[in-house]
């Protein structure tokens, strides 16, 4: 094995304890050696079981320092409410694991520090790499661009996002008087099967079954309202010169193919790379998985590296 992994923990600048693991080269020699660091955390409720590992275990043969953690409030990691998605609470802890891989004095590289995030923390990273400039390369993957077109693409009959705006007014007042959070179901297996079939433990291979263990088919009402709001695609012109590569499905009905490909033609800045893979939002984990992590480790090694 070319590479170490065990299990670490820092603090958000809040003090909320966020968990994951840390990967490391095998050094070959008793000179203590600098490398460059990646960080890496996964989208709406996943969590780094979902075949993060996999993608960690690329780059570190790669001769990079990579950091995989749960959000708050998810996985391993502590914080509440549970099952919450706070997309502006976990860009600041994108911040804060730039802030403990900088601790890391004689391990990594403070100045070539990468982040990569897909799906909901793919458009987390454009959001942080526009305003956090220790970032010196990003790998947005099959990102969220704008959640409010994502809802209403989703929810198209108007009466049905008017009861869902309701939802949200009622569960505001309810979180006024202490009542406990609502939640509900991310996926309904029987509207979103493709979704689901990601997810189901039943549906995955023995060998992969472990995978799913931390995750649940849950989150909070809010989490959807704050969805609802996001729109990393107000940062990207931001970017700028920071190394930017998007890697996107050309059949992505959850964040939207046209949505991605609009948005990084008319105002991503150079330097900038366009990947497509043929293939859904799911399919980067598992079938397109050559295809996004080689393109993604290639970015690092030419912005990080060289």
């Amino acid at each position: 094995m070319s590479f170490t992994r065990q299990n670490v923990e820092f603090s958000a600048n809040d003090g909320v304890i966020l968990r994951g693991w840390l990967y490391q080269p095998v050094q070959n020699n008793t000179h203590q050696q600098i490398y460059p660091a990646i960080i890496m955390t996964h989208g709406y409720s996943a969590v780094k079981e979902l075949y993060l590992d996999l993608y960690a275990e690329l780059f570190t043969k790669s001769n990079f320092v990579v950091l995989v953690y749960d959000h708050r409030n998810f996985g391993e990691s502590d914080g509440d409410p549970r099952q919450e998605i706070d997309p502006w609470k976990q860009i600041e802890d994108y911040s804060s694991a730039i802030d403990y891989l900088q601790s890391l004095t004689t391990l990594v590289d403070s100045l070539r520090i990468g982040i990569w995030g897909t799906s909901y923390s793919g458009g987390h990273v454009l959001v942080v790499s526009a305003k956090d400039k220790r970032v010196k390369c990003v790998v947005s993957q099959v990102p969220t661009i704008s959640g409010k077109r994502n809802i209403r693409r989703r929810v198209k009959d108007e009466d049905q996002w008017q009861k869902l705006v309701k939802d949200f007014e009622k569960e505001n007042e309810n979180r006024t008087t202490d009542h406990k959070p609502k939640v509900v179901p991310i996926i309904k297996p029987e509207e979103q099967q493709d979704w689901w079939y990601f997810f189901n433990v039943d549906q995955v291979p023995d060998k992969d079954k472990w995978r799913c263990r931390n995750w649940l088919n849950e989150q909070t009402l809010r989490s959807i309202e704050l969805y609802s709001g996001y729109e990393p695609e107000e940062y990207i012109e931001k970017i700028s010169p920071c190394p930017l590569q998007m890697i996107v499905g050309d059949k992505d009905t959850v964040t939207f193919t046209d949505d991605q490909i609009e948005v990084f033609q008319n105002k991503a800045r150079e330097p900038k790379k366009l990947v497509m893979f043929n293939g859904g939002h799911f399919s980067p984990y598992v079938e397109q998985f050559d295809i996004a992590a080689n393109a993604a480790n290639e970015w690092f090694i030419k912005y990080l590296q060289n």
